[in-house]
């Protein structure tokens, strides 16, 4: 079982940042920073629960949105990392692209 603690706490925080930011900084990048990260989390989630079936895309729900589809995604690979054999690597990677994500949106 592995331990996603670390992965829980930069999703919350980053989407709890992602929710106070004004629109202007959402709308210089933040929002598209933000989608993509949930993107790339949500197919790595669906990747270890489907293997083999094409990953859906997370939709563009708007500015505003992007702090909750980035708790959601994130939430969902920290659970589907929970009992994957080969999760450990794909959990630091995770993380990685998390603070990535976070650096980029909110310096």
């Amino acid at each position: 079982m592995n331990d996603v603690t670390p992965l829980l706490t930069a999703v919350d925080r980053l989407a709890d940042r992602l929710r106070t930011l004004p629109q202007s900084a959402l709308q210089r990048g933040g929002a598209a920073e933000a989608l993509a990260l949930a993107r790339e989390l949500a197919q790595w989630a669906q990747e270890i629960e489907e293997p083999g079936r094409t990953p859906r895309t997370v939709p563009d729900a708007g500015l505003f949105a992007v702090g909750d589809q980035v708790a959601v995604a994130g939430h969902d690979l920290a659970e589907a990392l929970r009992d994957a054999a080969e999760g450990e690597g794909l959990l630091a990677r995770a993380v990685d692209r998390v603070a990535e994500a976070a650096a980029k949106i909110a310096p």
